[in-house]
């Protein structure tokens, strides 16, 4: 099996068929390669799970989002319950027991491809080996991060050991969270001076500087809500987290970093494989590439789909197989829902002054045609309003009879690899079937970076072009309302009950009740809650039209906001309120809208919730929250405010997940290393260690 994997690895680059998830034991490791073409091809395969795994499967974006105070599972229900809710939670949950293994199994082939550098003789070339071996030290730092992190103090090894009948791997031995930290501290500073400002091969998806450093920066946060908690040293960590990421803005043009002036054009679908903001990435598979790379990549982004909402469920708004749980052309197959944002979250938003919320969020929903290609008519994108429909959704009746048109309009573009390519353009706002042609449609010029998902904020109550619009207050309801609107619009907060519990789901005590059905009548309107779309993307090469479920692009693993969040949260925690706003609102002022007067958006000074609150406004979504919550010690908190029954379940051991149960089954000694306090074994295995 290892042959094979180094083979693909020298083959491909950094396309691979999958992790080697019977690798996971700490300690596990290769045979020695002393041959230059087969050392690097092993490098190659650090990576693979990044793409593989982590960044395109549901696993570790449920687990590193799931469980906080942005996130309930859709309608309220069973699914997830132990990542979301902490109810049930146990050493078997899926996504933290492969989270271990992945991480493990990565991480026991960066040993191997560390230690067997020095013994290359064949072929070798010295200034690539030593560039290589910076990257692999930087992936062992960030799936040791992520392990840490989540898992609390695991087991520490740097060693390559072929045998799996080893002592590590039958009696592992767990390390403190301090000496893991040392150790991914000491890789990312000793791997930042031997990488290059530009990515070995010019391939975007391997570690660079700026990528390394940025991690850093992160891992310093991290360390730093550990010592408040733990060790006493959390100001000397928030102190290097501060300076590392001061010294990424300040001198951003050396390591070729970038913050984009509008955040447009940060979720820009022409941005996606080539983003400025990005520091650290997984590329996404590519039909455009040119090469049959893409014909062994197995990878599968579906996470568009699982945090998007079923509008279909609004059926009567839909022509026939134009649902987005159908056929999904233009938004994409969204029948695997799974989660939905929590009331906190959408009012965290205010859309008056905050693109944030268009650029992340599909708030209205639209009808679409394919006249480009001539597959389907302008026509059989228009849906006539009834009068059941005005009755059941309070629509105006004045609008009986009259037409809802399409809002976007999807091409059909033949790729040999993945199949038709359906890039969507939009319609002018007035368009009609007498005038649905190509030249109707809006121009790159006119549509700006904008992506097609992003609908203006707000929608005018005259604009026919969308069927389904949410909005936060009742006096947007009553502009629709005046206007006599063609669309069902609802306002967020009745998807929700009295204690923030989202519409229909298992009950939660006698304190819980359902909100009314939305509308006039009952409907499944609580399914059309707003989808996220920053992992959703309309361009030629981003779909696999064979299941349309798909939509891969290149996912951001670490970008320039997320540093301007870090120098913020350091700062405030070291209690510069003043020196935080200024990075915050650096983020606010190229999210603020034209023309709103900066004293609506700008701060004076940050509270430790102004940070939090601006994470979750820029940062939903991107793998973050649980970590975050974490070394502010603020679940408690956050949960009782906003995720009341997440906060139920809640006890002190669920700040460290689960450790694996396939592990604990495979060791001699699961019962000293423990489970961190879920019950599978007598003790947590933690205690005692410092």
């Amino acid at each position: 099996m290892k042959k094979i994997l180094i083979a693909l690895a020298a083959a491909a680059g950094l396309t691979f068929a999958s992790c080697d998830l019977d690798e996971y034991n700490p300690g596990a490791g290769d045979a020695s390669l002393n041959a230059m073409s087969s050392w690097s091809g092993l490098q190659a395969y650090c990576y693979s799970c990044l793409s593989d795994q982590l960044y395109t499967a549901s696993d570790w974006m449920f687990a590193s989002e799931g469980g906080t105070d942005l996130w309930v599972a859709k309608t309220n229900g069973t699914g997830y319950k132990e990542l979301f809710y902490y109810e049930d939670m146990t050493t078997s949950a899926n996504s933290t027991n492969k989270l271990f293994k992945q991480c493990y199994s990565m991480i026991t082939t960066c040993n191997s491809v560390i230690n067997e550098a020095p013994n290359i003789t064949i072929d070798l070339n010295a200034e690539v080996r030593d560039v290589l071996v910076a990257e692999t030290k930087a992936l062992r730092a960030l799936y040791y991060y992520i392990l840490v992190s989540n898992f609390g103090p695991v087991t520490l090894t740097l060693e390559s050991n072929a045998s799996v009948s080893g002592a590590i791997e039958r009696y592992p031995k767990r390390s403190s969270e301090k000496a893991i930290y040392e150790q991914i501290i000491r890789d990312l500073t000793e791997a930042i001076p031997a990488l290059g400002v530009k990515p070995y091969q010019n391939n975007k998806a391997r570690f660079t500087k700026k990528g390394a450093i940025g991690l850093l920066a992160r891992v310093y946060a991290q360390r730093a809500g550990l010592g408040d908690s733990k060790y006493g040293d959390g100001r000397t960590y928030w102190e290097l987290c501060r300076d590392t990421a001061v010294d990424l803005i300040e001198h951003a043009a050396t390591y070729e970093a970038k913050l984009y002036d509008d955040v447009y054009d940060m979720w820009a679908d022409a941005n996606n494989r080539n983003n400025a903001e990005a520091l650290f990435i997984t590329a996404g598979k590519n039909p455009l590439s040119g090469d049959d790379s893409f014909k062994y990549a197995s990878w599968k982004n579906k996470l568009s789909a699982y945090s998007a909402a079923n509008a279909g469920a609004c059926s009567e708004f839909w022509n026939k197989n134009h649902k987005p749980s159908d056929k999904g052309y233009f938004y994409g197959r969204h029948n695997a829902s799974a989660w939905m944002p929590t009331k906190y979250l959408m009012y965290c938003f205010d859309p008056t002054w905050d693109k944030r919320w268009e650029a992340s969020w599909q708030y209205a929903y639209c009808e679409w045609s394919m006249v480009q290609c001539g597959w389907v008519g302008y026509n059989q994108g228009m849906i006539t309003v009834t009068q059941a429909m005005c009755d059941k959704y309070g629509i105006d009746p004045s609008n009986v009879g009259k037409t809802i048109k399409p809002y976007a309009d999807c091409d059909g573009i033949a790729n040999t690899y993945a199949g038709n390519q359906f890039p969507a353009k939009i319609w002018k706002k007035g368009t009609t079937l007498e005038t649905a042609t190509k030249e109707n449609l809006l121009t790159v010029d006119e549509v700006g970076t904008r992506k097609a998902y992003s609908v203006p904020y707000p929608v005018e109550a005259d604009d026919d072009r969308f069927n389904i619009v949410s909005v936060h207050t009742d006096a947007e309801l009553q502009t629709y309302k005046e206007g006599k609107s063609i669309f069902f619009a609802f306002k967020l907060s009745d998807l929700y009950d009295s204690n923030d519990y989202p519409y229909g789901g298992v009950p939660q005590g006698s304190e819980a009740g359902n909100p009314p059905a939305i509308g006039n009548g009952k409907t499944s309107a609580h399914n059309a809650y707003p989808s996220l779309t920053k992992f959703n993307w309309s361009y030629d090469g981003v779909f696999v039209a064979g299941d349309l479920q798909q939509k891969n692009g290149d996912m951001f693993i670490i970008r320039m906001a997320e540093v301007y969040l870090l120098a913020a949260e350091a700062e405030q925690m070291l209690g510069n309120g003043g020196e935080a706003a200024k990075y915050l609102n650096a983020l606010r002022k190229r999210a603020a809208r034209p023309g709103v007067n900066e004293s609506v958006w700008k701060l004076s000074t940050a509270t430790e919730d102004d940070v939090l609150d601006e994470y979750a406004r820029e940062m939903c979504g991107e793998f973050n929250r649980w970590a975050l919550l974490k070394r502010h010690n603020a679940f408690e908190d956050r949960l009782a405010r906003y995720n009341k029954r997440a906060a139920k379940s809640f006890k002190p051991f669920h700040y460290n997940r689960p450790i694996s149960n396939d592990f604990l089954q495979t060791i001699l000694n699961a019962e000293e290393y423990g489970d961190n306090g879920y019950g599978a074994t007598a003790a947590s295995g933690i205690e005692g260690i410092e």
